[in-house]
Formats: C-alpha cells, structure tokens, sequence
C-alpha cells in the first residue's frame, strides 16, 4: 500500500480507536468516566446533523443501528454494571443479537443504493429497523431468553456470530478497493469499536465510550470522503482541479508544469461508448501517477491532466514524461461490458477530418476558435496520422498522448503564464503528429537572459 492508503486505513478511524482503548484500560478512565455522557451525546447530536447535511443515508442510519442496539443492550440488562454478575439471561441474548444485527445492518445499508433522504429512499431502512426492534423486543423476552449461569466472562460473541463481523469487513475492505473512499475504512474501524463494546464491557460507562467513539469515527470518517470528494477525481480518483489550483500556491521559483491531453478521446467516445472512454481516462490516470521525478498529476478536466514537478526544470521533466509517453502508448486494456456502435457512426466519424474527431479540452475551445484561421495552415503543414484502432482478434484497446511542459522565464513569471506556454506546447504536440513531448520555447529568452546578466558584469 502507498503512503495515500496507509492514511486512509489508520486515520481517523483506528488513531481514535487506539486513543479510548487506551483511556478505557488507564487509571485515568475513573476521573472522565463523569463526563461521558455530555461526550455521548454531543457525538450522536452532531452525527446526525452531519448525515442530514451531507445527505448520507447510509452514515445516518447506522447511526441510529449504533444508538438503537446500545439503548436496547441497556434496557434489556436492566442497568447492570461493568463489573457487576449477570444472573438475568435478557442481557445475554440482547449482547448476542446486537452483535450480529449491527454488522448485517451495516452490510445492508451499504449495499443499498444511496438515495440521500427523500422518502423512497428512508422508507425502506425505517421499516427494516421497525422490524428489527419487534424481533430484538421479542427475542429478549424472560421466557425466550435462558438464564446465565455462568460468570460474565461467557458473555464473549459466539464465534458463528463472530463470522459477521469478518464478512461485514471483506465488504468494506472490497468496497474500498473499488472506491478508495476513506468512508469504507471508517466503517471497518466502528466495527471494531462495536466488538471492543460488546465483547469486553458490555454494560456500564466502558460501554458509552466505545460506542461513541464508534460513531464518532463514523462522523469523521464521512467529513474526510467530504473532503477527498473536493480534492480529488471520482472517476480517477487522482487530484482534481481543485487541489491542482492550490498546488500552484505553494510552488517555488524552480518547478514545471506539463499538461497532458489523451488523442484521438472524442472518438473513442463516438465509437465505443462513454464507457470506454471512462475506462481510458482511469487507464491513463493510473499511468500518470507512476512518472518519474516526483511528480504530481491532476485530472483538470475532460480528458486533460496536469503533471507539477517540483524543484525540476522543464528538461529534466521532459525525460520522465517522455517515458512516460512511452509507457502509455504501449499499454493495452479490454474493453469491458460495452461494444462498438452502430457501423454508421462509426463511418461517420471517420470520414470527419482528424482534428475534429480529436477531443479538446473545453479550457481551450475558445482559444482554439480565435486561432482557427493559423491553425488550418498548421494542420496542412502537419498531416495527422490515423487514430489509433482494437486489435480485431484480442479486442483490446490503445492510446496515445500528447504533452507540452513549461517553466518559469523572464516571459512566463507565474504559474497561470507557464501553464498558458505548457498549452502552447501541446498544441505543437498535437500538430507535428500527436503521440510526443514538446518543451515550451524558452531557449531563446534564457539566451537574452545570459547577455545581459553578461553585460552588466562587464
């Protein structure tokens, strides 16, 4: 796991976790153990502010599942306390239940498809937590639930009921692999705070602490997906536009900056589907993120990206990008679950000329427009090679990209004018045939530079 994937695993899911275990077995448990229950319910109060404002379903009915099972665990316990026997068989059954209940919920309301809070998408999870509480009241009944003979130590979850918490943790692990969102991790980690209640201080104020805690790893974990949902590409999943604006804030004088732009993408969209053309924009993100130099990429949009370097010149990138170049002409993917389309559109668009079946970034359609006349005799002066095609046999698909980068100079001082030179350099790319790397001119300016810096030394 990269350094990105540590972070999503341990914070703030397993640091918090760590910090009331920790608090919970320490002498110092006795002297907070008072403020506990203003801790329990400012956590809950303002879980479910944030569910509602943030317009999860999911985070706020598990919530309410945390909330529901620890008040029922209580009640049917009859206020028994930590170190207290347990002769009554009501709080047994109501610990057993509450472990298996809470996992599976969890499991459901992640399967479920999130439908924020209207009411076609709350009826469904009200009613299955109605349900659940009438068999919950049922179940714990004196008659229905033994009596314990045993010490309360036997209290331990039933290793069948363990079972759910291992499945409920492939669910989120797995839902993590395909999503990368810190939310996944989060309900792994209130899973164990949920274990480390039930299992080792069922009743008492122990219990409000793990509870709350597991909660409010819940709540933390949906501000931080909040956050990642801001900085980062939820196709992709590398940093997007936003955290791209920031970067520039903190750059130093030496850095380049490259954009990168995918040939050919319109058509690949008009052939094969916006399916496919989701499958190359994460394809070519993917290779982005292992270019050399300590570089940075970022999806600004459409099929466009971004590359920072940091402490580089714009030569020195230029050899990591153009093996990077390299590595994305000679990656191959299978077209999953789509297929071409009609042979009409197809022919149609290869029949337009080349440039046109080329996708361009909306940042520079206006550009593009105002240059349509020197453009034209570019594009005579350059003949473009045909788009790249499947093999007919294997159905796997290429791509190519084109790439421009620029450095600050005496003309390009700040990072909106490099990025306006890198821009001007892909255009260069795109004429002489696509499928390259161009350095922004600057060659000439740093001349100049020498010449004067020369005279003034004599």
């Amino acid at each position: 796991m990269n350094g990105r994937t540590w972070k999503a695993w341990l914070v703030p899911g397993g640091l918090l976790l760590a910090l009331v275990a920790t608090l919970v077995n320490s002498s110092l448990f006795v002297q907070v153990a008072p403020s506990l229950s203003f801790y329990y319910v400012a956590v809950f109060a303002a879980g479910l502010l944030l569910a509602w404002r943030f317009n999860s379903s999911r985070v706020l009915f598990s919530l309410l599942v945390l909330l529901l099972a620890h008040r029922a665990v209580n009640f049917f316990s009859n206020g028994l306390a930590l170190t207290g026997p347990v002769h009554t068989g009501p709080g047994r059954t109501a610990v057993a239940l509450a472990a298996l209940l809470i996992p599976l919920n969890f499991i459901v309301f992640a399967q479920m498809r999130e439908r924020g809070l209207l009411i076609a998408g709350v009826a469904p999870r009200f009613a299955l937590l109605f349900l659940e509480s009438v068999v919950f009241a049922v179940m714990c009944r004196p008659e229905n639930s033994p009596a314990n003979p045993h010490h309360p130590a036997a209290l331990a979850i039933p290793l069948w009921i363990l079972l759910t918490f291992a499945a409920a943790i492939a669910v989120f692990v797995r839902r993590f692999v395909q999503t990368r969102k810190p939310i996944e991790p989060g309900f792994v980690w209130s899973l164990a705070a949920v274990f480390m209640w039930l299992q080792f201080a069922p009743f008492g104020k122990a219990s409000d602490a793990y509870v709350a805690t597991a909660a409010l790893i819940l709540a933390a974990s949906l501000i931080e997906t909040s956050y990642v949902l801001a900085y980062h590409d939820e196709l992709t999943g590398i940093q997007g536009r936003r955290a791209f604006n920031e970067s520039l804030l903190s750059l130093d004088q030496q850095y380049a900056i490259a954009i990168v732009d995918i040939d050919h993408f319109k058509k690949f969209n008009d052939t094969y589907g916006h399916d496919v053309g989701d499958q190359v924009l994460c394809m070519v993100a993917k290779r982005l993120t292992q270019v050399g130099g300590d570089g940075q990429a970022f999806r600004c949009g459409g099929e466009e990206f971004a590359i920072v370097f940091r402490g580089t010149s714009a030569q020195e990138a230029f050899d990591h990008l153009d093996a990077l170049r390299q590595i994305v002409e000679k990656s191959t993917f299978q077209v999953r679950g789509s297929e071409r389309r009609a042979e009409k559109v197809a022919e149609k668009s290869s029949d337009l000329p080349n440039d046109l079946r080329a996708g361009e970034s909306d940042r520079r359609k206006s550009a593009k427009k105002k240059s349509a006349a020197s453009s034209s005799k570019q594009r005579n002066l350059f003949p473009q090679p045909a788009s790249p095609s499947p093999d007919p046999l294997s159905d796997r698909l290429s791509v190519t990209v084109s790439i421009g980068v620029a450095e600050p100079s005496t003309r390009y001082r700040q990072p909106e004018q490099v990025i306006q030179a890198a821009d001007q350099a892909l255009y260069r790319a795109k004429n002489k045939g696509r499928n390259r790397v161009e350095l922004a001119s600057t060659a000439p300016l740093r001349l100049a530079a020498s010449k004067r810096a020369k005279a003034l030394r004599l």
